[in-house]
């Protein structure tokens, strides 16, 4: 959704300037969000130290993508966490006739996940945006042509956008009642 997997784990907290919305409130929540991402192991296990090693990684993934949207110098302590847990091993890479995977346990899909942060941030040519929905603070990548995006994505907050509009155009072009065509005098 987000263009990478360090920004879809920094996107697992929603509305973080409202009332946020947190999608990893437990250990098992964070197995099944890595088993749902394309390309990393379906089958890992979070104890109570790894889940809170994978909010600290995804709180400074989002800080130093917000730091990169608002053109500001980076996070120190953000800094340090992503660039300690990219330190740290990384998933094995296996072919096989079904094609690519990868398997490997929770510390080293985090650190997969901080590499990939890393490339993302480090990328001059990389265009992070924040979506532009209100109350949504997802921080995507925009690949598309001329950089046109504005949503971090349609399912979600472009149809959201769309249909307010939409909602807010025919309000606007409906006579007030009493006062159009017909109406009585």
């Amino acid at each position: 959704m987000s263009g990478d997997p360090a920004l879809d784990l920094a996107g697992t907290v929603g509305s973080r300037r409202d009332e946020s919305i947190d999608l990893l409130a437990a250990p098992a929540d964070l197995e099944r969000w890595v088993a749902e991402c394309d390309g990393l192991p379906d089958r890992v296990t979070a104890d109570a130290a790894t889940f809170e090693s994978a909010l600290s990684l995804r709180e400074a993934l989002y800080r130093l993508a917000l730091d990169r949207v608002l053109d500001r110098p980076f996070d120190p302590a953000s800094l340090e966490i992503v660039n300690g847990m990219a330190a740290e091993p990384v998933p094995t890479v296996v072919l096989s006739d079904a094609g690519q995977h990868m398997t490997g346990d929770l510390p080293a899909v985090l650190s997969h996940i901080a590499r990939s942060g890393i490339a993302v941030l480090a990328d001059p040519d990389a265009c992070l945006k924040e979506c532009c929905r209100t109350g949504c603070t997802r921080i995507y990548l925009d690949r598309s042509r001329g950089a046109r995006r504005t949503w971090c994505g349609m399912d979600e907050c472009g149809n959201r956008v769309k249909a307010a509009a939409y909602r807010a155009r025919r309000r606007a072009s409906t006579p007030a009642e009493g006062h159009g065509p017909g109406a009585p005098a």
